[in-house]
């Protein structure tokens, strides 16, 4: 499997972005982002950066750029997958 640098390129933009937000940045310590999990309720996780780096946060990336692309109306980063498995693959 090899790093796709595009999509973790548009990710960190998107991130940027996001993180922007005073609101959000308020909340979100430094060299953390937020990501929504979830596939009905979404759940708000603040994880460091270091994660996108991660070949298993990678792969959910991955199934959220097909699934969502990187502008979701949520704000922010928005992960398919059930909490559980989110939580697991860490």
């Amino acid at each position: 499997m090899g790093l796709r640098l595009p999509r973790i390129v548009k990710a960190k933009a998107s991130l940027k972005r996001i993180l922007s937000s005073s609101e959000i940045a308020a909340s979100v310590p430094k060299c953390h982002f937020v990501v929504y999990v979830g596939e009905a309720e979404k759940k708000r996780f603040v994880v460091p950066i270091s994660f996108l780096n991660h070949p298993s946060f990678q792969n959910l990336l991955s199934r959220a750029e097909e699934e969502y692309g990187f502008d979701h109306p949520m704000g922010a980063l928005t992960i398919p997958c059930t909490e559980e498995a989110f939580i697991e693959s860490h």
